[in-house]
């Protein structure tokens, strides 16, 4: 990228999305939006071409840039990452095939698991043993690990998962043979620095995930990093914060969710300037819409899964339905209209971008007469309306129809498609949708937000400005974030500041240091507890207590119980709780662009 000399830096927001890339230039007082069709097979084209566009006449010294990437997310719905080996406890090569023995189609009798990441012939067991405190019961067997680096070398393993029993009790035993792996030219993940936190198989899927993805993911940041030129390159996390691009090559695991994690942030920002604590954030774009509930804030959720992988570490609670401007309407065997989950994403697109040819929710949007195919992209594409027509009445004579007619009820199905995920966030959690308001944004959220608010009685919309851009502009406003977690497993009832303390102080030092490396000498800290009932196998998580002392037993468990009746209708207080998990999160703050006006 060709700079200038006038000392500028310039901040530009991208996110890559699997219909078009959009991108958000700020540069002193003036804001300017852009968008390019995605490349899928090649995302970081898309980008070069867009900010090529972008800075063109810009005068500036530097690139400041923010970004969304899907390059970890597609290598692991591709299972196109990287040759990973899990080395583990010796007799547990298996927990990543075995799981929780649980079907996620439960009454699909020829349901079939994904495979693991990780082919068996590819898992290693050492000879360790760590007892649940991080205790040794079985000394590490050093004299194998010079042996299992040549092993290793020899089968052409790029990267290594390293998951010890208990590593995040005591990762001494990890660390030693991370170094034995290293010297052989192979990159390593550990489980005691990805997820120091109990469950097995969790925190070895959660591993696994992070060494099969990061080598790509450093690639790809160093190749665009090397093009863009001077500046600064920052990635969004699934957690709603930014991390460096160094920092993102090591913990890719973390950029999974990146992109819809950009929308919420936007989403929250243009909500609470326009005065609603409480917002449903909708994102439709042209491949998929993502909503999320913000209750007084962002929610989030630590039990994710992406391509049958459980990926554990904090991401922002969203779901996501098969229903966008590329989703393609279709005539079933039975004679059934039906709409989704497939799209045409950005190639060949809808029948009107004049390469596709099955009708999608955006065709009937144009035949409605809902967008100007003459001011498509700001006027720099022009939609075929002509072409549109005749796929919708192909369409409506094989249902027997008439083409107004399939176009509305290509439109209805999406609605009821899109209104469904609203529910399940906000209805089946024990929330009105009537007391939130609706921020639409996305490409295409604009033309189903008021039908969505009519099914939902939902009393209020906001459309912020650009709203096709807001995902953009959300890694914008974003804050560099890390988080933190340490399984501690203590009774509520006996919790003391000394020994939980402990605990926060040496989360917080390690914090205070990688922040420090991030560019920030002061951090903000918040501190959580995942909380549960004896007897339980789940935990929520609750604020932990800013005033301590000897009433803290007394504080968690009256959040604990408050957050359970809240979340289930129900509590017991006279129960026993425990603290499983110990949570700090620190936060850099990062300039914000001027806020956009909203309608």
């Amino acid at each position: 990228m060709k700079q200038k000399n006038s000392g500028k830096t310039v901040r530009i927001g991208v996110d890559t999305g699997g219909t078009f890339t959009d991108f958000i230039l700020v540069s002193g007082g003036r804001v300017r939006v852009h968008k390019v069709p995605s490349t899928p097979d090649d995302p970081a084209r898309a980008i070069l071409q867009g900010l090529s566009d972008l800075v063109g006449e810009e005068d500036f010294q530097a690139i400041d840039l923010t970004h969304g990437s899907t390059v970890a997310t597609n290598a692991l719905l591709t299972r196109k990452g990287a040759r990973t080996a899990l080395i583990t406890t010796e007799g547990f090569e298996d927990v990543i095939e075995i799981g929780r023995q649980n079907r996620k189609e439960l009454y699909n009798l020829a349901y079939r698991r994904p495979p693991p990441l990780v082919p068996r012939r590819l898992r290693f067991g050492v000879r360790e043993r760590l007892d649940e405190r991080g205790g040794v019961v079985t000394p590490l067997e050093r004299n194998g690990l010079k042996p299992l680096a040549e092993k290793l070398k020899k089968a052409g393993v790029e990267t290594a998962a390293i998951c010890f029993l208990h590593s995040y009790a005591n990762p001494a035993h990890e660390e030693e043979v991370a170094e034995a792996i290293r010297r052989a030219g192979i990159s390593v993940s550990l489980s005691s620095r990805v997820l120091p936190e109990y469950r097995e198989y969790e925190r070895t899927s959660t591993t696994c995930v992070n060494a099969y993805v990061s080598p790509l993911m450093s690639r790809y940041l160093g190749d665009l990093e090397r093009e863009m030129g001077p500046g600064r390159l920052r990635i969004m996390q699934s957690n709603g914060g930014v991390i460096s691009a160094g920092t993102a090559s090591r913990e890719a695991v973390r950029t999974i969710l990146s992109g819809p994690a950009g929308g919420v942030v936007g989403g929250y920002e243009a909500a609470r300037l326009a005065g609603h604590e409480n917002a449903i954030s909708f994102d439709m774009g042209g491949t998929s819409t993502d909503v999320s509930l913000l209750r007084a804030g962002i929610g989030f959720t630590s039990e994710a899964e992406v391509a049958g992988c459980p990926i554990r570490v904090p991401v922002i609670d969203i779901h996501t339905v098969g229903a966008g401007g590329g989703s393609i309407a279709r005539c079933d065997p039975g004679g059934a209209l039906t709409v989704g989950p497939e799209s045409a994403g950005a190639d060949p697109g809808p029948i009107c971008y004049g390469k596709g040819s099955e009708v999608t929710v955006t065709d009937a949007n144009l035949f409605l007469g809902r967008l100007d195919p003459d001011r498509f992209l700001g006027g720099r594409m022009r939609l075929d309306s002509k072409a549109a027509g005749r796929g919708i009445s192909k369409l409506a004579a094989s249902l027997g129809l008439t083409p107004a007619g399939t176009a509305e009820g290509v439109i209805r199905i999406a609605d009821q498609h899109m209104a469904g995920a609203i529910r399940l966030i906000s209805v089946e959690r024990g929330h009105d949708p009537r007391i939130f308001a609706l921020v639409s944004f996305g490409g295409a959220g604009g033309m189903h937000a008021c039908s969505l608010a009519r099914i939902l009685n939902i009393p209020t919309v906001i459309v912020p400005k650009d709203p096709g851009i807001l995902s953009a502009r959300g890694m914008l406003t974003a804050d560099v974030v890390k988080d933190y977690a340490r399984t501690v497993l203590l009774s509520a009832e006996g919790a003391d500041e000394k020994t939980l303390g402990r605990h926060f102080r040496a989360m917080r030092a390690e914090a205070e240091r990688e922040m420090r490396a991030e560019g920030f000498p002061r951090t903000r800290i918040d501190r959580y507890a995942d909380m549960r009932y004896l007897g339980q196998s789940y935990e929520l998580t609750i604020p932990f207590p800013r005033a301590v002392g000897h009433t803290l037993p007394a504080q968690l468990r009256a959040a604990f119980d408050a957050a359970h009746q809240e979340r289930f209708g129900i509590s017991n207080p006279e129960r026993p709780a425990e603290i499983v998990t110990l949570r700090l999160r620190a936060s850099g703050r990062v300039q914000k662009p001027s806020p956009g006006g909203a309608r």
